[in-house]
């Protein structure tokens, strides 16, 4: 029992000290988008609605398709570090970088034709264009935040993670400071808020780079820029492509939110709570985010090295710590609820809608908690596939048809919505957590999915 408890609280010392920083990596990241939103609200609600429709379209179909692709690397990184092929995460990241690089050329034809499409999809038209002009002004971010993630992911499998929190925190006080110059003191309004996003993320992106080439910490996983990393993309796009989807089709479902929220009466009103009310489950997401990120790194890692008692180990305190956090996060919400909204705007109306709506947040933000840990295993065990497969099902079949039922035939609007989601997760958790229960370690070791590597003669002996 003795040794037990030893094992236990030193699985929860190395998932905490990797989970801490991670956090605040991902709110710093998140941050950037819900500074700029706020600066554009008090411009007035209809920078407000513009803003948070641009962000949610550009969320939907750039900035988490980008993230999405870069989380294959949790697999590859984290289980080739755990098997000591060292000089592969470098190759890894670099297939990473050029794969998002590509990608976002095509995203940027999305970014450059947001009006027309919001239109189409019967959006107010004033609001269109207020978000197209600030969708051209995001483009450059989109190849920032692609190489960015990467690097993210890169240092986050070896457990480097004091750097990311240094870099990702000076870029965020840069951002206030830009947003401050450019919004309001340049006047340049809307505009502004999307420059201010670019130059952030950019210099995030720099001060990282930075590292990972002079630092002696990563001296034996970045040897320079390899022409290896050209070969076996399809390897790499059969994991990423899943990847993407794992992350886009339960982001998807959230993005669809606000976009019908435009179509109800009062549009302005609507779609400023429901972006909130989003944003909001969005910044409170990144705590079970970090902890799902030490749940992938460290079971992709005790994969890696052939280790099942490890990864069980791994398993059980990240599941205590992600119900921890949801309880947590529900209570801070609760208390919260009646003064949330100031944040966003001084629009009495909408605060108190928003007040109205946050318990029902706060009930899909404690099962979110639970399912994004529950994602982050599927991560490090490569079960991409499989969970882009659950996603599907629950968002699609149980999520988005009961909230069209319940805003739209019950009349019951963006708490309808609400609703909707709060059953999707639900479902989606008794899934994942079904599968992970129903594992057989012993043979995810045996079958890591780096071995796919050792096929293609990558891999050193």
């Amino acid at each position: 029992m003795g040794l037990c408890r030893k094992e236990i609280a030193s699985e929860a010392k190395k998932q905490l000290w990797l989970a801490g920083p991670m956090i605040s990596v991902g709110l710093f990241m998140y941050s950037l988008q819900m500074i700029s939103i706020m600066f554009a609200g008090h411009l007035g609600e209809l920078s407000l609605s513009s803003a948070s429709t641009a962000t949610s379209f550009l969320n939907a179909t750039g900035f988490t398709v980008l993230m999405g692709m870069a989380s294959a690397l949790d697999t590859f990184c984290g289980q080739s570090y755990g098997a000591e092929q060292h000089h592969m995460l470098g190759i890894h990241m670099q297939r990473g970088m050029l794969v998002t690089s590509l990608v976002a050329v095509v995203q940027s034809i999305i970014f450059a034709n947001l009006r027309p499409i919001l239109v189409l999809l019967h959006q107010d038209h004033n609001i269109a264009k207020e978000a197209g002009v600030y969708a051209r002004y995001m483009i450059p971010s989109l190849f920032a935040y692609g190489l960015l993630q990467c690097n993210i992911k890169f240092l986050q499998n070896q457990s480097i993670v004091f750097p990311m929190v240094l870099t990702t925190g000076i870029s965020t006080l840069i951002h206030i400071f830009f947003c401050w110059v450019l919004v309001l003191k340049a006047s340049l309004g809307i505009k502004g808020a999307a420059i201010a996003f670019c130059i952030s993320n950019w210099i995030s992106l720099l001060m990282l780079a930075l590292y990972i080439k002079y630092s002696s910490s990563c001296k034996r996983t970045w040897t320079g820029f390899s022409r290896q990393s050209l070969h076996n993309i399809p390897q790499f796009f059969k994991l990423a492509l899943p990847s993407a989807l794992m992350v886009c089709l339960e982001s998807w479902t959230f993005e669809l939110m606000v976009i019908l929220s435009g179509t109800f009466p009062n549009p302005k009103l609507q779609t400023s709570v429901s972006s909130i009310c989003l944003n909001t489950s969005g910044m409170f997401w990144m705590l079970p985010s970090g902890i799902g990120a030490a749940a992938s790194t460290r079971i992709s890692n005790e994969l890696g090295a052939g280790s099942p008692k490890a990864a069980q180990l791994a398993l059980k305190v990240t599941l205590s710590v992600a119900l921890t956090m949801g309880v947590f996060e529900f209570s801070l919400l609760m208390l919260i609820k009646n003064i949330w909204g100031r944040a966003f705007t001084n629009v009495p109306e909408v605060v108190r809608y928003v007040a109205s709506m946050l318990p029902i947040v706060a009930s899909f933000v404690f099962m979110d908690s639970i399912q994004t840990v529950l994602s982050g295993v599927a991560r490090g065990c490569g079960w991409q596939k499989l969970g882009a497969f659950v996603n599907l099902c629950t968002y699609y079949l149980v999520g988005v048809p009961f909230a069209v039922v319940f805003s739209i035939a019950l009349h019951m609007k963006v708490k309808g919505l609400l609703i909707g989601i709060a059953l999707a997760l639900i479902v989606q958790v008794a899934c994942l957590l079904l599968i992970t229960i129903c594992t057989n370690w012993e043979k995810e070791v045996r079958h890591p999915l780096i071995f796919n590597f050792v096929l293609c003669g990558e891999l050193r002996s």
